[in-house]
């Protein structure tokens, strides 16, 4: 770590801003495993001691690595190595739950519930649901996470006439929902970049502000009729998801428009 900070190295005139060389190094010993997962690095008026730069300088490289998810900084104790999170591939032509996703994995899940319980119908489930005056919503809230690690946040909400028991959940939504014969055979799913809010950040561990997925699924049984609304937030860092394309006949790309659940 000495080597690291050291005042050596850092060049004024063509490597670069210096807080661009200091991330680097930094970058470079978590990449070559001198500073591995959990670590914590020293404080910033330390590392500016040590390397002879400025405060500002390394306050910088180091949000810029928080940022990128690297590093973490833990109110009150410091900056640490960030967890390595394995990166999952997840394929958009297959409507599957998260947990039956994580199962044929071979990984283990676990929810952490946020809240179960029947509301007054927010507008949007209104529209999306195709409630009428005067039904009530199940809403569902809870941090689904792998291994032990926060991926994603998933809000879902159905109609209470669905759902009278929103804590009958517990698991598996739609291992629930296929006992009733409720469990949706399509769903049109949209997926947009978002900037995750402290709130939503510090339930998936991660900085405020890095990258995420936003989520928004309608799910839809065999008759047609909408089951589910879902809007979830997932890590950025954690998952790519892939689709296949197939060329139509008449020559123009095309791809499945069912989606992941």
């Amino acid at each position: 770590m000495n080597q690291m900070f050291s005042p050596d190295g850092f060049d004024v005139a063509g490597s670069g801003p210096l807080y661009l060389q200091l991330q680097r190094r930094i970058a470079d010993a978590v990449a070559e495993g001198r500073l591995a997962p959990g670590d914590s690095l020293p404080a910033e008026r330390d590392m500016a001691a040590m390397t002879g730069l400025s405060r500002v300088t390394v306050r910088k490289a180091v949000q810029a690595l928080v940022a990128q998810g690297v590093l973490v900084q833990k109110r009150g104790s410091g900056t640490f190595v960030a967890a390595r999170v394995e990166r999952l591939e997840q394929a958009l032509s297959l409507l599957t739950s998260f947990t039956e996703d994580m199962a044929r994995r071979g990984r283990s899940v676990e929810s952490v519930w946020l809240s179960r319980a029947l509301h007054a119908p927010a507008p949007e489930e209104v529209m999306a649901l195709g409630l009428g005056a005067g039904d009530r919503v199940a809403r569902l809230e809870r941090v689904r996470r792998s291994d032990g690690v926060p991926l994603a946040i998933e809000r879902a909400s159905l109609s209470a006439q669905v759902l009278p028991d929103p804590m009958a959940v517990e698991a598996s939504l739609y291992a629930l929902l296929e006992e009733r014969g409720l469990r949706p055979v399509r769903a049109v799913q949209r997926i947009s970049a978002a900037n995750l809010g402290a709130k939503d950040a510090d339930l998936l561990g991660v900085a405020p502000g890095v990258a995420g997925l936003r989520i928004e699924r309608v799910s839809y049984l065999p008759s047609g009729r909408v089951v589910e609304f879902t809007r979830s937030l997932y890590r950025g860092d954690a998952y790519d998801f892939a689709v296949e394309l197939k060329l139509a006949p008449g020559g123009e790309a095309t791809d499945g428009r069912t989606t992941k659940g």
